[in-house]
């Protein structure tokens, strides 16, 4: 047997007293807006509304040495919160200078407790990972938690079209270059690509250069380190880091590459280890070749030049004007 409420209960329970807790007020709303009006109080209309934030922070400027001195007495463990709380909030990669300016911590030690954090925040074991980027620091979500920040922000992942992709890489590693020169390497015209990178700010204009046509120089950007993550153009991958590609990559790369005939093979060639040992070879091969070359051609140069002075000192004199020949006997 099941027990309910009755309904009967809900009609014979008494309501709570005006002006207690969870029941009405005393006042209806009629009575309320009979003595308020429809537009509120109108004396308060008339009158300035008083200041209520007092300003009284101290000067930025005037005070930073004071500030100086405070943060000289900040434990190591108090200099990492702060330099946290500072980092957290700010919106884009902030240098060790930057963070100076801000905190007064001396640059040692501020950068010794960045690699603190960093040790601390970084990839798979924190939430929240501590990059240095663009020439500063800045915190950024664990890149294994990409696609549920994404879900949250209802964004899509940021991706580049392989024009775009082959384009940035031959202006980050052959800047300053001009469009021909961009479009001699790719083969097609490259105009449109590069205006979109310029509009993604991922590539910029950096001045003209100095030949018949004055054709424009593009670079890459800041943006272009912070997009990409990278401390600086020094922390583009190397061709010994290309070297040392897994076999997953590998494939990859092979894949991705396989509608370009002329390359097939490329990633197999320049993984192998003998690889490097044969170019070197033939590389002293040249060299050697190269110098024989030289020698015979110096060799040949002597050779002239001794011939050349024999046949002057072996031929016979000019006969002088005038000299008479031999008379007969």
């Amino acid at each position: 047997m099941t027990t309910g409420r009755n309904p009967s209960d809900e009609e014979t329970s008494e309501a709570p007293a005006p002006g207690t807790p969870g029941g009405p007020g005393p006042f209806s709303e009629e009575e309320i807006a009979a003595v308020t009006g429809p537009g509120g109080d109108s004396e308060l209309d008339e009158v300035e509304a008083a200041a209520i934030e007092e300003d009284s922070g101290p000067d930025l400027e005037t005070s930073f040495e004071k500030f100086v001195q405070k943060s000289r007495k900040l434990s190591e463990d108090r200099i990492r919160t702060v330099l946290q709380s500072v980092l957290f909030v700010a919106d884009k990669a902030l240098t060790v200078d930057q963070l100076y300016e801000s905190t007064g911590i001396d640059r040692e030690l501020i950068a010794k407790a960045l690699d603190q954090i960093s040790g601390l925040h970084r990839d798979g074991v924190n939430g929240i990972v501590l990059h240095e980027v663009a020439g500063g620091w800045q915190f950024r979500t664990d890149p294994h938690s990409a696609e549920y920040v994404r879900r949250y922000l209802r964004v899509k992942p940021q991706r580049l079209t392989r024009a775009a992709v082959e384009t940035l890489a031959i202006i980050a590693y052959r800047q300053p270059v001009t469009r021909p020169e961009v479009e001699e390497i790719r083969g097609v015209d490259c105009g449109a690509v590069i205006k979109a990178l310029m509009d993604r700010k991922l590539v910029k204009i950096l001045g003209k250069k100095e030949e018949v046509g004055r054709p424009i120089l593009y670079g890459t950007t800041r943006e272009f380190l912070e997009f990409f993550a990278l401390k600086d153009l020094s922390a583009l991958p190397t061709l010994r880091e290309f070297h040392e590609l897994t076999q997953e990559h590998q494939e990859i790369v092979e894949k991705e590459s396989s509608t370009a005939p002329k390359v097939a093979g490329t990633v197999e060639a320049l993984a192998d280890p003998g690889f490097q040992k044969r170019l070197e070879k033939n590389e002293a091969a040249s060299e050697a070749a190269l110098e024989e070359l030289e020698e015979a051609i110096s060799a040949a140069d002597r050779s002239q030049k001794a011939a050349a002075g024999l046949l002057t000192n072996t031929a016979p004199p000019p006969p002088q004007a005038g000299a008479e020949g031999p008379k007969p006997e």
